[in-house]
């Protein structure tokens, strides 16, 4: 009898910690003044990069300095203003249309020091400035780059259990199938669409809206699948314990570390 009383504890605990989560992050988006918002964004950053200094073994003399140069970096590029920027992305466009499909494919084992000094950078410095950027533009639009990840990963959940049978990535992630992926991107796309019509889109945006929608998508499942594998070779479950019942800040924006660059790059290229 045990289990069950431990399966509905955790449970409580999940839905408590991400009920919080959303409250804070809304309280945040649309309260929080610029100086603040830079703060939160920096402290996130912060803490996503220790937990992969944990996940790479820095040892604890890297990890303290690869946190805190991840804080100074973040904190002077913002203020530099290189969020406005198109190639402050550019990088992170390759990153996740180029090197992570390719690590994926070629199970590549997690890196060094050196490489995954710079490839934490990379994962987490441009979502960070995603962040500055798209919140700046508005907080609507913020919330809708966010939206859509956890929609992806909601609807890919439950229309997996519903449905899944086939496998999509067998040995990264087994709880992922192909149906729950296309669940969650008839999901995604429906939902740029009544988003489109909500705003009274001319069909020229309409198609933006859909194509820009599902390229995010198709990312954010990228983001959930590099993480299970770094989780996978690190020889753990969680990335972290800091937010019970959900583990680690990794684990709860791993989708959104590929989305959020993106977003902002065409959000630059379509209004810039």
């Amino acid at each position: 009898m045990a289990a069950p009383a431990n399966s509905s504890s955790s449970t409580s605990r999940r839905v408590v910690t991400g009920l919080g989560l959303v409250a804070a992050l809304l309280l945040a988006v649309f309260a929080a003044p610029a100086p603040l918002w830079l703060g939160l964004v920096v402290l996130f950053l912060a803490a996503a990069a220790w937990e992969w200094t944990r996940l790479l073994s820095f040892g604890p003399v890297f990890s303290h300095l690869f946190v805190g140069f991840t804080a100074i970096l973040a904190t002077a590029l913002a203020m530099s203003g290189i969020q406005h920027l198109a190639p402050a992305y550019f990088a992170s466009l390759a990153l996740w249309l180029a090197i992570v499909p390719l690590w994926l494919a070629r199970a590549w084992p997690l890196p060094g020091r050196t490489l995954g000094w710079l490839l934490g950078w990379l994962l987490l410095l441009p979502a960070g400035l995603a962040l500055l950027y798209l919140r700046e533009q508005g907080a609507t639009l913020l919330l809708g780059a966010i939206a859509l990840s956890a929609l992806a990963d909601s609807a890919a959940y439950f229309a997996g259990r519903a449905f899944g049978r086939r496998k999509l990535a067998p040995r990264i992630s087994p709880g992922k199938t192909w149906e729950g992926a296309f669940g969650a991107a008839i999901a995604v796309g429906l939902s740029a669409l009544a988003v489109g019509l909500y705003f009274a889109c001319d069909s020229q945006c309409l198609m933006q809206l859909v194509a820009a929608s599902g390229l995010l998508f198709v990312l954010s499942i990228e983001g959930d699948l590099f993480e299970s594998w770094c989780k996978r070779q690190a020889g753990v479950k969680d990335s972290g314990t800091l937010l019970p019942g959900h583990g680690g800040v990794l684990d709860r924006v791993d989708s959104h570390l590929a989305v959020l660059p993106i977003a902002a790059l065409l959000w630059l290229w379509l209004h810039g």
